[in-house]
Protein backbone atom coordinates (compact mmCIF):
# COMPACT_ATOMS: atom_id res chain seq x y z
CA UNK A 1 0.00 0.00 0.00
CA UNK A 2 1.31 3.41 -1.12
CA UNK A 3 1.97 6.57 1.10
CA UNK A 4 0.65 9.37 -0.94
CA UNK A 5 1.72 12.68 0.76
CA UNK A 6 -0.16 15.84 -0.34
CA UNK A 7 -0.49 19.85 -0.03
CA UNK A 8 -3.00 21.81 -1.50
CA UNK A 9 -3.07 25.78 -2.28
CA UNK A 10 -5.98 27.37 -3.27
CA UNK A 11 -6.36 30.88 -4.71
CA UNK A 12 -9.48 32.63 -5.28
CA UNK A 13 -9.12 32.01 -8.85
CA UNK A 14 -6.60 29.16 -8.97
CA UNK A 15 -5.50 26.33 -7.17
CA UNK A 16 -2.68 23.24 -7.16
CA UNK A 17 -1.49 20.22 -5.26
CA UNK A 18 1.63 18.57 -4.77
CA UNK A 19 1.71 14.47 -4.43
CA UNK A 20 4.73 12.63 -3.73
CA UNK A 21 4.92 8.83 -3.42
CA UNK A 22 7.08 8.29 -0.10
CA UNK A 23 8.98 5.30 -1.65
CA UNK A 24 9.67 5.74 -4.90
CA UNK A 25 10.32 9.86 -3.90
CA UNK A 26 8.68 10.32 -7.48
CA UNK A 27 6.23 13.63 -7.72
CA UNK A 28 3.24 14.86 -9.28
CA UNK A 29 1.68 18.80 -9.82
CA UNK A 30 -1.72 19.21 -11.00
CA UNK A 31 -2.71 22.78 -11.60
CA UNK A 32 -6.56 23.65 -12.37
CA UNK A 33 -7.08 20.38 -13.74
CA UNK A 34 -10.02 18.54 -12.52
CA UNK A 35 -10.06 16.00 -14.76
CA UNK A 36 -6.21 14.95 -13.71
CA UNK A 37 -7.15 15.31 -10.36
CA UNK A 38 -9.92 12.38 -10.89
CA UNK A 39 -7.22 10.40 -12.59
CA UNK A 40 -4.80 10.59 -9.69
CA UNK A 41 -7.99 9.92 -7.59
CA UNK A 42 -9.44 7.03 -9.38
CA UNK A 43 -5.49 5.36 -9.38
CA UNK A 44 -4.87 5.66 -5.54
CA UNK A 45 -7.65 5.92 -3.86
CA UNK A 46 -7.02 2.88 -1.98
CA UNK A 47 -3.73 3.96 -0.71
CA UNK A 48 -2.79 6.02 2.09
CA UNK A 49 -2.88 9.69 1.55
CA UNK A 50 -0.70 11.75 4.49
CA UNK A 51 -0.72 15.54 4.95
CA UNK A 52 0.01 18.43 7.70
CA UNK A 53 -3.06 19.49 9.47
CA UNK A 54 -5.45 17.17 6.06
CA UNK A 55 -8.05 15.82 8.18
CA UNK A 56 -9.32 19.82 8.83
CA UNK A 57 -8.40 20.92 5.60
CA UNK A 58 -6.60 19.12 2.41
CA UNK A 59 -8.79 16.08 2.50
CA UNK A 60 -12.00 18.22 1.98
CA UNK A 61 -10.31 20.77 -0.65
CA UNK A 62 -9.52 17.01 -2.50
CA UNK A 63 -13.09 15.77 -1.91
CA UNK A 64 -15.09 19.41 -2.59
CA UNK A 65 -12.75 19.96 -6.30
CA UNK A 66 -13.71 15.87 -7.08
CA UNK A 67 -17.27 17.08 -6.38
CA UNK A 68 -17.58 19.82 -8.45
CA UNK A 69 -17.51 22.46 -5.41
CA UNK A 70 -15.32 25.72 -5.38
CA UNK A 71 -12.48 25.56 -3.36
CA UNK A 72 -11.61 28.84 -3.03
CA UNK A 73 -15.07 28.64 -1.43
CA UNK A 74 -14.34 26.09 0.80
CA UNK A 75 -11.01 27.13 1.53
CA UNK A 76 -12.53 30.69 3.11
CA UNK A 77 -15.58 28.77 4.98
CA UNK A 78 -13.15 26.50 7.01
CA UNK A 79 -10.37 28.81 7.60
CA UNK A 80 -12.07 32.67 7.80
CA UNK A 81 -15.64 31.11 8.67
CA UNK A 82 -13.99 28.54 10.96
CA UNK A 83 -16.53 25.60 9.88
CA UNK A 84 -15.56 22.13 10.15
CA UNK A 85 -14.71 20.60 6.71
CA UNK A 86 -17.56 18.06 6.50
CA UNK A 87 -20.00 20.80 6.95
CA UNK A 88 -18.73 22.58 3.86
CA UNK A 89 -18.40 19.65 1.58
CA UNK A 90 -21.43 17.42 2.83
CA UNK A 91 -20.78 15.07 0.40
CA UNK A 92 -17.60 14.24 1.22
CA UNK A 93 -18.56 10.60 2.61
CA UNK A 94 -19.12 9.78 -1.64
CA UNK A 95 -15.19 10.13 -2.05
CA UNK A 96 -13.80 7.82 0.65
CA UNK A 97 -10.42 8.38 1.33
CA UNK A 98 -7.84 7.08 3.48
CA UNK A 99 -6.23 10.20 4.99
CA UNK A 100 -3.90 10.30 7.58
CA UNK A 101 -2.67 13.71 9.34
CA UNK A 102 0.81 13.82 10.92
CA UNK A 103 0.17 17.25 12.77
CA UNK A 104 1.79 17.64 16.19
CA UNK A 105 -1.53 19.56 17.15
CA UNK A 106 0.39 22.09 18.98
CA UNK A 107 2.98 23.95 16.22
CA UNK A 108 2.41 25.25 12.44
CA UNK A 109 4.29 23.47 9.89
CA UNK A 110 6.53 26.60 9.62
CA UNK A 111 7.78 25.82 13.63
CA UNK A 112 8.03 22.31 12.99
CA UNK A 113 11.07 23.21 10.04
CA UNK A 114 12.23 25.25 12.03
CA UNK A 115 12.92 23.07 14.85
CA UNK A 116 14.26 20.71 12.31
CA UNK A 117 16.83 23.27 11.07
CA UNK A 118 15.50 23.66 7.55
CA UNK A 119 14.85 26.60 5.35
CA UNK A 120 11.57 27.96 6.73
CA UNK A 121 10.20 28.87 3.41
CA UNK A 122 7.18 31.39 2.98
CA UNK A 123 5.22 32.43 -0.18
CA UNK A 124 6.40 35.12 -1.57
CA UNK A 125 2.63 35.26 -3.38
CA UNK A 126 -0.14 36.55 -1.09
CA UNK A 127 -3.07 33.85 -0.67
CA UNK A 128 -5.97 36.78 -1.12
CA UNK A 129 -4.74 37.75 -4.48
CA UNK A 130 -8.11 38.87 -6.61
CA UNK A 131 -6.88 37.48 -9.99
CA UNK A 132 -5.52 35.03 -11.97
CA UNK A 133 -1.93 34.23 -10.41
CA UNK A 134 0.76 34.80 -13.43
CA UNK A 135 3.24 31.80 -14.68
CA UNK A 136 5.76 33.15 -12.36
CA UNK A 137 3.68 33.40 -9.70
CA UNK A 138 2.69 29.83 -10.64
CA UNK A 139 5.66 28.45 -10.73
CA UNK A 140 6.75 30.28 -7.15
CA UNK A 141 3.81 28.80 -5.52
CA UNK A 142 4.47 25.26 -6.90
CA UNK A 143 7.88 25.12 -5.57
CA UNK A 144 6.54 26.55 -2.23
CA UNK A 145 4.22 23.65 -2.38
CA UNK A 146 6.48 20.95 -2.95
CA UNK A 147 8.35 22.29 -0.10
CA UNK A 148 6.11 21.89 2.56
CA UNK A 149 5.53 18.20 1.12
CA UNK A 150 9.48 17.45 1.11
CA UNK A 151 9.05 18.77 5.01
CA UNK A 152 5.79 17.13 5.88
CA UNK A 153 7.66 13.83 4.76
CA UNK A 154 10.41 15.07 6.90
CA UNK A 155 7.82 14.99 10.17
CA UNK A 156 6.83 11.92 9.54
CA UNK A 157 10.55 10.59 9.38
CA UNK A 158 10.46 11.59 12.58
CA UNK A 159 7.39 10.44 14.06
CA UNK A 160 6.49 7.43 12.15
CA UNK A 161 5.83 5.51 15.30
CA UNK A 162 2.26 7.74 14.85
CA UNK A 163 1.19 6.04 11.56
CA UNK A 164 2.59 2.61 12.58
CA UNK A 165 0.68 2.93 15.59
CA UNK A 166 -2.06 3.65 13.62
CA UNK A 167 -1.49 1.11 11.40
CA UNK A 168 -0.95 -1.64 13.71
CA UNK A 169 -4.78 -0.43 15.46
CA UNK A 170 -6.40 -1.13 12.13
CA UNK A 171 -4.84 -4.62 11.65
CA UNK A 172 -4.67 -5.93 15.80
CA UNK A 173 -8.79 -4.78 15.48
CA UNK A 174 -9.45 -5.90 11.92
CA UNK A 175 -10.78 -2.87 11.03
CA UNK A 176 -11.81 -1.33 7.46
CA UNK A 177 -8.91 0.83 6.21
CA UNK A 178 -11.70 3.55 5.77
CA UNK A 179 -11.21 3.90 9.80
CA UNK A 180 -7.97 4.89 8.95
CA UNK A 181 -8.73 8.70 8.97
CA UNK A 182 -10.09 8.38 12.37
CA UNK A 183 -8.05 9.76 15.61
CA UNK A 184 -7.00 6.90 18.15
CA UNK A 185 -10.05 8.26 20.63
CA UNK A 186 -12.25 7.54 17.98
CA UNK A 187 -10.72 4.22 17.13
CA UNK A 188 -11.11 2.90 20.68
CA UNK A 189 -14.71 4.15 20.56
CA UNK A 190 -15.55 1.97 17.59
CA UNK A 191 -13.33 -0.92 18.79
CA UNK A 192 -15.26 -0.96 22.45
CA UNK A 193 -18.54 -0.83 20.49
CA UNK A 194 -19.29 2.67 22.04
CA UNK A 195 -22.69 4.25 21.57
CA UNK A 196 -23.52 7.69 22.09
CA UNK A 197 -25.97 8.63 24.46
CA UNK A 198 -27.99 11.38 25.27
CA UNK A 199 -26.74 13.56 28.55
CA UNK A 200 -27.78 11.93 31.70
CA UNK A 201 -27.28 15.23 33.81
CA UNK A 202 -25.57 13.27 36.45
CA UNK A 203 -21.92 13.81 36.01
CA UNK A 204 -22.11 14.95 39.66
CA UNK A 205 -23.18 11.50 41.33
CA UNK A 206 -20.18 10.66 42.33
CA UNK A 207 -18.70 7.57 43.52
CA UNK A 208 -16.51 6.58 46.23
CA UNK A 209 -14.34 3.60 45.84
CA UNK A 210 -15.20 1.39 48.77
CA UNK A 211 -11.61 0.24 49.34
CA UNK A 212 -10.89 3.51 50.30
CA UNK A 213 -9.79 4.19 53.71
CA UNK A 214 -8.55 7.79 54.67
CA UNK A 215 -8.45 9.43 58.39
CA UNK A 216 -6.26 11.90 59.11
CA UNK A 217 -7.00 13.77 55.97
CA UNK A 218 -10.53 12.86 55.52
CA UNK A 219 -11.38 16.66 56.08
CA UNK A 220 -10.61 16.32 51.97
CA UNK A 221 -13.20 13.44 51.16
CA UNK A 222 -15.46 15.13 52.67
CA UNK A 223 -14.65 18.29 50.83
CA UNK A 224 -15.79 16.06 47.71
CA UNK A 225 -19.09 15.24 49.41
CA UNK A 226 -20.03 18.99 49.94
CA UNK A 227 -22.62 20.47 47.18
CA UNK A 228 -20.68 23.72 47.12
CA UNK A 229 -17.65 21.79 45.64
CA UNK A 230 -19.40 20.29 42.21
CA UNK A 231 -18.12 22.43 40.13
CA UNK A 232 -14.85 22.67 37.95
CA UNK A 233 -14.28 25.94 38.61
CA UNK A 234 -13.64 24.85 42.45
CA UNK A 235 -10.14 23.78 43.82
CA UNK A 236 -8.88 22.66 47.58
CA UNK A 237 -5.66 23.99 48.32
CA UNK A 238 -4.46 22.17 51.46
CA UNK A 239 -1.31 20.50 52.95
CA UNK A 240 -0.69 16.77 52.86
CA UNK A 241 2.51 15.18 54.98
CA UNK A 242 3.68 18.83 55.05
CA UNK A 243 3.34 19.51 50.88
CA UNK A 244 1.05 22.05 49.66
CA UNK A 245 -1.67 20.19 47.37
CA UNK A 246 -4.11 21.27 45.35
CA UNK A 247 -7.39 18.82 45.12
CA UNK A 248 -9.72 19.51 41.87
CA UNK A 249 -11.08 17.61 39.05
CA UNK A 250 -7.94 16.62 37.31
CA UNK A 251 -5.07 14.57 38.93
CA UNK A 252 -3.54 15.19 41.67
CA UNK A 253 -0.93 17.88 42.35
CA UNK A 254 1.03 18.49 45.23
CA UNK A 255 5.29 19.26 45.73
CA UNK A 256 8.03 20.98 47.67
CA UNK A 257 8.73 24.33 45.38
CA UNK A 258 12.42 24.56 44.77
CA UNK A 259 13.61 21.55 46.01
CA UNK A 260 17.07 19.66 46.06
CA UNK A 261 18.25 16.52 48.02
CA UNK A 262 20.46 13.77 47.57
CA UNK A 263 20.19 10.50 49.40
CA UNK A 264 17.34 7.97 48.87
CA UNK A 265 14.73 9.11 46.75
CA UNK A 266 12.32 6.34 46.44
CA UNK A 267 9.82 6.85 43.57
CA UNK A 268 6.39 4.41 42.92
CA UNK A 269 3.80 4.78 40.39
CA UNK A 270 0.36 3.05 40.14
CA UNK A 271 1.25 0.86 37.10
CA UNK A 272 -2.14 1.89 33.99
CA UNK A 273 -3.75 3.72 37.16
CA UNK A 274 -6.87 5.31 35.14
CA UNK A 275 -7.58 2.33 32.99
CA UNK A 276 -6.76 -0.13 36.17
CA UNK A 277 -9.07 1.66 38.16
CA UNK A 278 -11.64 1.72 34.96
CA UNK A 279 -11.39 -2.19 34.75
CA UNK A 280 -11.05 -2.50 39.12
CA UNK A 281 -14.15 -0.06 40.06
CA UNK A 282 -16.23 -1.07 37.08
CA UNK A 283 -16.06 3.09 36.14
CA UNK A 284 -16.09 2.21 32.23
CA UNK A 285 -18.01 4.58 30.22
CA UNK A 286 -21.51 3.20 30.09
CA UNK A 287 -22.08 3.72 26.85
CA UNK A 288 -19.83 0.77 25.90
CA UNK A 289 -22.60 -2.14 25.31
CA UNK A 290 -20.41 -4.83 26.59
CA UNK A 291 -17.47 -3.84 29.82
CA UNK A 292 -15.92 -6.66 29.38
CA UNK A 293 -14.21 -6.15 26.03
CA UNK A 294 -12.37 -3.61 27.96
CA UNK A 295 -11.03 -6.44 30.20
CA UNK A 296 -10.51 -8.30 27.48
CA UNK A 297 -7.91 -6.06 25.57
CA UNK A 298 -6.18 -5.52 28.63
CA UNK A 299 -5.68 -9.12 29.57
CA UNK A 300 -4.55 -9.73 26.28
CA UNK A 301 -2.01 -6.70 26.07
CA UNK A 302 -0.53 -7.72 29.29
CA UNK A 303 -0.13 -11.93 27.83
CA UNK A 304 1.54 -9.94 24.59
CA UNK A 305 3.63 -7.72 27.11
CA UNK A 306 4.35 -10.61 28.93
CA UNK A 307 6.03 -12.11 25.55
CA UNK A 308 7.62 -9.13 25.21
CA UNK A 309 5.52 -9.17 21.60
CA UNK A 310 5.48 -5.83 20.27
CA UNK A 311 2.24 -6.59 19.23
CA UNK A 312 0.95 -5.23 22.66
CA UNK A 313 0.88 -1.47 21.45
CA UNK A 314 -2.24 -1.14 20.06
CA UNK A 315 -3.97 -2.57 22.64
CA UNK A 316 -2.08 -0.08 24.95
CA UNK A 317 -3.43 2.59 23.15
CA UNK A 318 -6.68 1.93 23.66
CA UNK A 319 -6.92 1.40 27.08
CA UNK A 320 -4.90 4.69 27.37
CA UNK A 321 -6.99 6.33 25.17
CA UNK A 322 -10.70 5.60 26.70
CA UNK A 323 -10.55 8.05 30.13
CA UNK A 324 -9.71 11.29 27.70
CA UNK A 325 -12.48 9.92 25.16
CA UNK A 326 -15.08 9.65 28.41
CA UNK A 327 -14.84 13.93 28.87
CA UNK A 328 -14.87 14.47 24.95
CA UNK A 329 -18.87 15.19 24.27
CA UNK A 330 -17.92 14.69 20.49
CA UNK A 331 -16.84 11.08 21.59
CA UNK A 332 -19.62 8.01 21.72
CA UNK A 333 -17.58 7.13 24.54
CA UNK A 334 -18.59 10.47 26.07
CA UNK A 335 -19.19 10.00 30.14
CA UNK A 336 -18.79 12.77 32.27
CA UNK A 337 -19.99 11.15 35.30
CA UNK A 338 -17.80 7.89 35.01
CA UNK A 339 -14.82 10.12 34.27
CA UNK A 340 -15.55 11.78 37.30
CA UNK A 341 -14.97 8.60 39.24
CA UNK A 342 -11.90 7.23 37.78
CA UNK A 343 -10.27 11.26 38.58
CA UNK A 344 -11.89 11.47 41.78
CA UNK A 345 -10.39 7.76 42.84
CA UNK A 346 -7.13 8.30 41.32
CA UNK A 347 -6.39 11.39 43.95
CA UNK A 348 -8.33 10.04 47.02
CA UNK A 349 -6.88 6.45 46.87
CA UNK A 350 -3.25 8.12 46.42
CA UNK A 351 -4.09 10.51 49.06
CA UNK A 352 -5.05 6.89 51.12
CA UNK A 353 -1.21 5.73 50.03
CA UNK A 354 0.76 9.36 51.54
CA UNK A 355 -1.47 8.32 54.82
CA UNK A 356 -0.64 4.96 55.00
CA UNK A 357 3.71 5.61 54.40
CA UNK A 358 3.57 9.38 55.80
CA UNK A 359 5.37 7.92 59.25
CA UNK A 360 8.28 6.74 57.07
CA UNK A 361 9.67 8.70 55.03
CA UNK A 362 9.57 12.72 53.59
CA UNK A 363 6.94 13.86 51.23
CA UNK A 364 8.52 15.48 48.07
CA UNK A 365 5.68 15.47 45.40
CA UNK A 366 2.61 13.69 44.66
CA UNK A 367 1.31 13.59 40.76
CA UNK A 368 -1.57 12.68 39.09
CA UNK A 369 -0.45 8.76 39.38
CA UNK A 370 2.74 8.28 41.26
CA UNK A 371 4.58 9.44 44.89
CA UNK A 372 8.59 10.94 45.15
CA UNK A 373 10.00 10.46 48.55
CA UNK A 374 12.77 10.74 50.63
CA UNK A 375 14.07 8.22 52.67
CA UNK A 376 16.61 7.93 55.46
CA UNK A 377 17.72 4.61 55.43
CA UNK A 378 17.93 1.14 52.88
CA UNK A 379 15.85 -0.45 55.93
CA UNK A 380 12.53 1.89 55.37
CA UNK A 381 12.60 1.04 52.11
CA UNK A 382 11.39 -2.63 53.04
CA UNK A 383 9.25 -1.24 55.72
CA UNK A 384 7.13 1.45 53.12
CA UNK A 385 6.92 -1.38 50.68
CA UNK A 386 5.35 -3.59 53.26
CA UNK A 387 2.93 -0.94 54.04
CA UNK A 388 1.88 -0.61 50.51
CA UNK A 389 1.47 -3.73 49.86
CA UNK A 390 -1.80 -3.61 52.29
CA UNK A 391 -2.70 -0.62 50.25
CA UNK A 392 -2.34 -2.45 46.59
CA UNK A 393 -3.93 -5.74 47.84
CA UNK A 394 -7.09 -3.75 49.04
CA UNK A 395 -7.21 -1.22 46.01
CA UNK A 396 -6.51 -4.02 43.82
CA UNK A 397 -4.07 -1.66 42.05
CA UNK A 398 -0.33 -2.37 41.79
CA UNK A 399 2.97 -0.12 42.70
CA UNK A 400 6.10 -0.17 39.97
CA UNK A 401 9.37 1.10 42.23
CA UNK A 402 12.13 3.00 41.37
CA UNK A 403 15.44 4.59 43.44
CA UNK A 404 17.15 7.62 42.68
CA UNK A 405 20.21 9.86 44.34
CA UNK A 406 19.39 13.06 43.73
CA UNK A 407 16.09 15.71 43.02
CA UNK A 408 15.77 18.51 41.89
CA UNK A 409 12.29 20.30 41.47
CA UNK A 410 11.13 23.52 40.73
CA UNK A 411 7.75 22.30 41.14
CA UNK A 412 5.23 19.41 40.48
CA UNK A 413 5.55 20.13 36.26
CA UNK A 414 9.39 21.06 36.46
CA UNK A 415 11.55 18.38 37.64
CA UNK A 416 14.58 16.06 37.37
CA UNK A 417 15.80 13.00 39.31
CA UNK A 418 18.87 11.14 38.86
CA UNK A 419 19.80 7.95 39.51
CA UNK A 420 24.02 6.65 40.77
CA UNK A 421 24.62 6.21 37.23
CA UNK A 422 23.79 9.81 35.92
CA UNK A 423 20.52 8.29 33.84
CA UNK A 424 17.65 10.82 34.97
CA UNK A 425 13.81 11.01 34.49
CA UNK A 426 12.70 14.92 34.02
CA UNK A 427 9.54 16.48 33.37
CA UNK A 428 9.13 20.51 31.81
CA UNK A 429 9.97 22.97 29.48
CA UNK A 430 13.69 23.27 30.96
CA UNK A 431 14.79 20.22 31.34
CA UNK A 432 12.86 17.75 29.02
CA UNK A 433 14.56 15.33 26.97
CA UNK A 434 14.03 17.07 23.43
CA UNK A 435 13.48 15.82 20.08
CA UNK A 436 14.00 17.17 16.42
CA UNK A 437 10.20 18.50 16.48
CA UNK A 438 10.87 20.59 19.64
CA UNK A 439 14.51 21.43 19.31
CA UNK A 440 14.20 25.06 20.69
CA UNK A 441 17.33 26.80 22.71
CA UNK A 442 18.55 23.35 23.12
CA UNK A 443 21.90 24.09 23.95
CA UNK A 444 20.60 26.00 27.73
CA UNK A 445 18.44 22.77 28.40
CA UNK A 446 21.60 20.60 27.35
CA UNK A 447 23.85 23.04 29.83
CA UNK A 448 20.89 22.40 32.26
CA UNK A 449 21.12 18.57 32.12
CA UNK A 450 24.86 18.28 32.27
CA UNK A 451 25.03 21.02 35.21
CA UNK A 452 22.48 18.91 37.22
CA UNK A 453 23.61 15.67 36.09
CA UNK A 454 27.39 15.87 35.98
CA UNK A 455 27.73 19.13 37.61
CA UNK A 456 29.38 20.60 34.66
CA UNK A 457 29.02 24.23 34.76
CA UNK A 458 27.06 26.15 32.20
CA UNK A 459 30.03 28.22 30.74
CA UNK A 460 31.51 25.03 29.70
CA UNK A 461 28.67 23.26 27.77
CA UNK A 462 28.06 26.29 26.25
CA UNK A 463 31.30 27.84 25.33
CA UNK A 464 32.47 23.92 24.29
CA UNK A 465 29.39 24.13 21.65
CA UNK A 466 29.72 25.74 18.04
CA UNK A 467 27.02 24.24 16.30
CA UNK A 468 24.46 27.28 15.19
CA UNK A 469 21.30 25.41 15.44
CA UNK A 470 21.85 24.37 19.01
CA UNK A 471 21.41 28.46 20.05
CA UNK A 472 18.32 28.38 17.60
CA UNK A 473 14.92 30.12 19.38
CA UNK A 474 11.75 29.56 17.20
CA UNK A 475 8.97 31.82 17.59
CA UNK A 476 5.77 32.35 15.78
CA UNK A 477 3.83 35.60 14.78
CA UNK A 478 0.30 34.91 15.67
CA UNK A 479 -2.65 35.72 13.32
CA UNK A 480 -3.60 38.31 15.76
CA UNK A 481 -0.73 40.21 14.54
CA UNK A 482 -0.31 41.80 11.03
CA UNK A 483 3.19 41.36 10.88
CA UNK A 484 7.35 41.37 12.57
CA UNK A 485 9.67 43.31 12.00
CA UNK A 486 13.84 43.50 12.87
CA UNK A 487 15.29 46.63 13.42
CA UNK A 488 13.58 49.13 10.73
CA UNK A 489 12.87 45.87 8.30
CA UNK A 490 9.55 44.30 8.01
CA UNK A 491 9.99 40.96 7.83
CA UNK A 492 7.57 38.39 5.31
CA UNK A 493 7.94 35.23 7.64
CA UNK A 494 5.60 34.82 10.74
CA UNK A 495 8.06 32.09 12.02
CA UNK A 496 11.31 33.15 12.76
CA UNK A 497 14.85 31.46 13.63
CA UNK A 498 16.30 34.02 16.26
CA UNK A 499 19.85 33.88 17.66
CA UNK A 500 21.32 36.26 20.13
CA UNK A 501 23.82 39.34 18.81
CA UNK A 502 26.87 40.97 20.46
CA UNK A 503 26.71 43.47 17.17
CA UNK A 504 26.57 46.45 18.78
CA UNK A 505 24.19 48.00 15.79
CA UNK A 506 21.99 44.45 16.31
CA UNK A 507 18.48 44.98 16.68
CA UNK A 508 15.79 43.12 18.60
CA UNK A 509 12.75 41.67 17.19
CA UNK A 510 9.11 43.22 17.41
CA UNK A 511 5.13 42.09 16.37
CA UNK A 512 2.64 44.57 15.14
CA UNK A 513 -1.14 44.33 15.89
CA UNK A 514 -1.58 47.71 14.57
CA UNK A 515 0.05 51.05 14.41
CA UNK A 516 -0.61 52.31 18.14
CA UNK A 517 0.34 48.52 19.64
CA UNK A 518 3.55 47.49 18.82
CA UNK A 519 5.59 44.43 21.09
CA UNK A 520 8.62 42.59 21.93
CA UNK A 521 8.09 39.45 20.77
CA UNK A 522 8.33 37.06 23.67
CA UNK A 523 11.55 35.56 25.04
CA UNK A 524 14.02 36.82 23.12
CA UNK A 525 17.11 38.63 23.32
CA UNK A 526 17.53 42.32 22.80
CA UNK A 527 20.24 42.26 20.38
CA UNK A 528 19.67 39.66 18.02
CA UNK A 529 20.09 38.14 14.59
CA UNK A 530 17.75 36.18 11.98
CA UNK A 531 18.78 33.04 9.84
CA UNK A 532 15.93 31.49 8.58
CA UNK A 533 18.05 28.72 5.97
CA UNK A 534 18.88 25.48 6.96
CA UNK A 535 21.28 25.39 9.66
CA UNK A 536 21.57 22.03 9.92
CA UNK A 537 25.34 21.94 9.51
CA UNK A 538 25.62 25.77 10.21
CA UNK A 539 28.52 26.71 12.49
CA UNK A 540 27.82 29.88 14.49
CA UNK A 541 29.45 33.07 13.61
CA UNK A 542 31.73 35.26 15.37
CA UNK A 543 29.00 37.81 16.59
CA UNK A 544 26.97 35.19 18.09
CA UNK A 545 26.82 36.28 22.04
CA UNK A 546 27.22 32.81 24.34
CA UNK A 547 26.51 35.22 27.12
CA UNK A 548 23.19 35.59 26.62
CA UNK A 549 22.55 32.01 26.41
CA UNK A 550 24.52 31.54 29.59
CA UNK A 551 22.54 34.09 31.36
CA UNK A 552 19.54 32.36 30.47
CA UNK A 553 20.78 29.07 31.96
CA UNK A 554 21.37 30.22 34.89
CA UNK A 555 18.16 32.24 35.40
CA UNK A 556 16.69 29.10 34.70
CA UNK A 557 18.43 27.35 37.35
CA UNK A 558 17.91 30.10 39.82
CA UNK A 559 14.38 29.35 38.62
CA UNK A 560 14.87 25.44 40.27
CA UNK A 561 16.72 26.22 43.48
CA UNK A 562 16.72 29.95 44.36
CA UNK A 563 13.50 30.45 46.80
CA UNK A 564 12.34 34.33 45.59
CA UNK A 565 12.78 36.59 48.39
CA UNK A 566 9.23 38.35 50.13
CA UNK A 567 8.71 41.22 48.54
CA UNK A 568 10.35 40.68 45.30
CA UNK A 569 8.73 41.20 42.27
CA UNK A 570 8.65 38.60 39.88
CA UNK A 571 9.69 38.81 36.60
Amino acid sequence: MRKIFYDFEVFKHNWMVVLIDYDSKKGKVIVDNIDELKRFYKLFKDDIWIGYNSRMYDQYILKGILLGMNPHFISKRIIEDNVKGFNVVREGYKMPLNNFDITTGFHSLKQLEGFMGSRIKESSVPFDIDRPLNPEEIKVVIDYCIHDVKQTIEVFDNKQEEFESQLALIEAFNLNMSMFTKTKAQLSAFILGAEKHENRGDEFDLQFPKTLKVEKYKHIVEWYKDPENLDYSKKLKVDVAGVPHIFAWGGLHGAIPKYKDEGIILCCDVASLYPSIMIEYGYISRNVRDPLKYNEIRDTRLELKRKKDPKQAPYKIVLNSTYGAMKDQYNPLYDPLMANNVCLAGQLLLLDLIEKIEPYCKLIQSNTDGLFMKVEKEADIDIIKEVANEWENRTRLTLEWDVYEKIYQKDVNNYIIIDGNQNYKSKGAYVKKLNNLDYDLPIVNKAMIEYFTKNIPVEETINNCNQLREFQKIVKVSNKYKYAFHGEEKLPEKVLRVFASKNEDAEGVFKVKNEERIEKIANTPEKCFIDNDDVKIKEIPSYLDKEYYISVAKKRIDDFLKTPKKGKKKD
